[in-house]
């Protein structure tokens, strides 16, 4: 729920398309909260910057006050939309809500970033049989079909927000191990291995290549850091230019 304007949110856009940023072998999404993202996306011409929302409702009309819907998301020119985000889940989103929005959004030909992530670690490795839950239910009737515009968002809890340090990426490794081993459970070897994998979790500049690399991430979901258009662009050079 940020920026808290209208004028904040265009500045802060405007500030970050106007430095340069390497963009080569990067795809860039920006998801401002609703009632901005068409005025945001008419600040911009160019075609290496997509727009996306922060949710959407799984029913295509009718009497959901309150309610955006997948086409409406789209006649404000989004292209991806982010499901099931820790934030969502905390309200009372569940895995079968999420189900519903993913099918919905791929249905729409959208890419649906769909998120999971466990609360907290434990000794006993409960948080894996966790996130394997959390995949298995969010996916649930999803389509082979449907799975090229997929994203699976790996956000672990304990690691979000303000004093927070993001995972190592030797610990965000293993999740991705995991992670692309249930979704090859789930949908075969060819179709599994080709759904990309991100991170999400008090990402900025200084961790964020060592995430993406080590970590074997295809991407990262950036919060917090975002809201700044100088860190945002530094993170998505460091990504772009290590070798």
């Amino acid at each position: 729920m940020n920026p808290q304007t209208l004028g904040e949110a265009k500045k802060t856009f405007t500030q970050f398309k106007a430095g340069s940023h390497n963009t080569k072998n990067i795809t860039t999404v920006i998801c401002p909260p609703y009632i901005y993202l068409n005025e945001i996306k008419s600040l911009y011409r160019g075609s290496k910057i997509f727009f996306g929302a922060q949710d959407v409702f799984w029913k295509p009309e009718g009497s959901f006050t309150g309610e955006i819907s997948v086409g409406m998301i789209k006649d404000m020119g989004a292209r991806f939309v982010i499901l099931g985000h820790s934030e969502r889940r905390a309200l009372g989103e569940n895995n079968e809500m999420v189900a519903q929005k993913t099918k919905a959004s791929l249905k729409a030909d959208l890419h649906a970033i769909v998120c999971v992530g466990e609360p907290d670690r434990d000794d006993h490795g409960k948080y894996i049989s966790f996130i394997e839950e959390q995949l298995h239910e969010s996916l649930r009737g999803i389509q082979k079909k449907l799975l090229k515009k997929l994203v699976i968002a790996y956000e672990p809890i304990w690691a979000i927000g303000k004093g927070k340090k993001a995972m190592s990426p030797h610990e965000l490794h293993q999740m991705s191990l995991f992670i692309r081993k249930t979704l090859i459970g789930l949908y075969g070897k060819n179709l599994g291995t080709e759904i990309p994998i991100i991170y999400g979790g008090s990402v900025d500049s200084s961790t964020a290549a060592d995430l993406v690399y080590d970590g074997e991430v295809q991407g990262l979901l950036v919060g917090r850091a975002s809201l700044n258009p100088f860190e945002f662009r530094k993170i998505i050079n460091a990504v772009a230019t290590k070798k």
